[in-house]
């Protein structure tokens, strides 16, 4: 008896432990809270990071006239496409508008003027108050991937 009232406390004692333990993680994981999407998202501007095709980064293959280019959300719905210091193209006007909308219960964002090549749909992968990814599938030689673009303030 006094083995099973034993091995119960230790159970007890070690399930507690792991309750407590998984708490501080998911609370430490969990920088967001208190801020809605739309606060994180027009918090600030948004610069390019990386970008990656499956696992494979093809950051590389953008150009730096890309690369330096900033991306502001406002939080009534518009925002603009700055080019940076540099120009891909002199004649591109500096600063393009665009309006947005997150969709699908803010899991996706929809912008009129595309951010990146190709349309504005995107799948929101990551929206902390740091960072921003998002993606959409694309097909190559007939298989699809996931190409995530990722920025940062």
């Amino acid at each position: 008896m006094q083995k099973k009232a034993f091995f119960s406390g230790i159970v007890i004692f070690l399930a507690t432990v792991f309750v407590i333990a998984c708490k501080k993680d998911s609370d430490s994981n969990n920088n967001n809270a208190g801020k809605t999407k739309t606060e994180l998202i027009t918090s600030s501007t948004w610069k390019f990071d990386n970008a990656k095709l499956g696992v494979v980064d093809v950051s590389g293959f953008f150009d730096d006239c890309e690369k330096d280019n900033t991306v502001t959300f406002v939080s009534n719905g518009t925002g603009s496409i700055d080019e940076g210091a540099t120009k891909c193209d002199p004649a591109d006007p500096q600063t393009v508008p665009f309006d947005w909308t997150f969709q699908n219960n803010e899991t996706s964002i929809h912008t009129t003027t595309p951010l990146f090549p190709g349309t504005g749909d995107f799948t929101i992968s990551t929206l902390s108050e740091t960072q921003l990814a998002v993606a959409r599938d694309t097909v190559i030689a007939g298989i699809t991937q996931s190409f995530v673009i990722t920025m940062k303030h």
